[in-house]
């Protein structure tokens, strides 16, 4: 962070602060405002900075590695990689660079070059937390999972300030089913990151797990805040609206899902309940046919096809469509049971219709 250094111009001859018109100061006070804005998190701007800094060839090793730990928060990878290779053409042996290499390589599924690139990394230091962190992200991919707790129980250790430490561990817990420890961890996440969006996310799942709904609906309402039309999140929303039978938001969700994913089983399916739900069997029905379409062998669906049929007293339809999720399933106990209350509603308004020839009211 010392004096600006002279560039060259089109004569080869350098250019000094004050022929250029800018003065040490000001690079200085350009690096300052670039710092200051890392240690706030404030990713963007460090990195506008940052950037103006290389532009003007005045980026020191120091800005370089700023700059990279910005462009990972603002899941910037290629540009990452860019500057990992650029730290280690300076500096071969520099193991964060190395870490910030794998780090990038990982999130571009260059899953066996990030591993190597990251084993080099803890050759040279040990003690690099990023470095842990690396590697229990590449375990969780490779579900390796006991690995991937322990690693990542070390990067905890070194960086218990970084929350995608704690994110990590959470879901290495997960994969043991030791819930209640992995949400923790994902609160903890949350305390030092309030916008990390991966913890939030995964807070929503173990809350549908544990079948803490009311608590899932909020958090997942706060990342689709963030991220409208997160996919995930939508699908855990209508988990959660459909276990607390809360129909109109059910619809609007599975809906959004539909739009988003127009062949989605789940997102029709629950489309469906949300209708016969708020008691709107007719829209329901045509909800079914659209699912058929999509599975035409699932015996639920005709099942549920035949028992909307029968409360829309559609009775001959519903024994037709009974029939045949018997043929799919003799032993499906549902189906033969709307197949019977069908054939016998269709019995009964035979038995009145003969009634009424026989003895005609005058």
């Amino acid at each position: 962070m010392g004096e600006s250094k002279p560039t060259l111009n089109e004569n080869d001859q350098p250019i000094t602060p004050e022929a250029s018109g800018e003065t040490p100061q000001t690079i200085n006070q350009l690096r300052q405002q670039a710092h200051t804005e890392l240690q706030a998190h404030n990713w963007l701007q460090a990195s506008q900075y940052l950037n103006e800094l290389i532009q003007r060839n005045e980026a020191e090793e120091e800005d370089l590695v700023g700059l990279a730990a910005a462009l990972d928060a603002l899941s910037e990878y290629d540009a990452l990689l860019a500057i990992s290779t650029r730290l280690l053409d300076a500096q071969p042996n520099s193991a964060t660079a190395l870490a910030f290499k794998a780090r990038a390589l990982q999130k571009l599924e260059r899953i066996s070059e990030a591993t190597i690139a990251n084993d080099q990394a803890l050759l040279l230091d040990t003690n690099l937390p990023l470095a842990w962190l690396n590697r229990s992200g590449l375990q969780l991919i490779q579900q390796r999972f006991p690995e991937a707790l322990r690693n990542a129980q070390r990067a905890v250790m070194l960086a218990p300030e970084d929350a995608r430490a704690w994110a990590n561990q959470g879901v290495a817990l997960m994969n043991f089913q030791r819930l209640n420890e992995a949400l923790d961890n994902f609160n903890r996440a949350l305390v030092l990151d309030e916008h990390n969006f991966f913890a939030l996310h995964m807070k929503g799942e173990i809350l549908c797990r544990l079948g803490r709904m009311q608590e899932a609906i909020a958090v997942t309402r706060e990342v689709l805040l963030q991220h409208p039309g997160h996919t995930p999140s939508l699908v855990q929303a209508a988990q959660a609206l459909r276990a607390l039978e809360m129909y109109d938001a059910l619809k609007e969700v599975a809906r959004e899902l539909i739009a988003q994913v127009p062949d989605n089983l789940f997102a029709w399916e629950n489309y469906m309940r949300a209708w016969r739900g708020l008691g709107q069997y007719a829209e329901a029905n045509e909800t079914l046919d659209q699912l058929l379409q999509l599975d035409p062998a699932n015996v639920r669906f005709w099942t549920l096809k035949a028992d909307t049929l029968y409360r829309l007293e559609r009775y001959r339809e519903a024994v037709r469509c009974s029939e045949h999720a018997v043929r799919l399933d003799i032993d499906y106990a549902p189906a033969r049971r709307i197949y019977e209350k069908s054939l016998k509603q269709v019995q009964q308004k035979r038995e009145k219709a003969i009634l009424h020839t026989v003895h005609p009211q005058s």
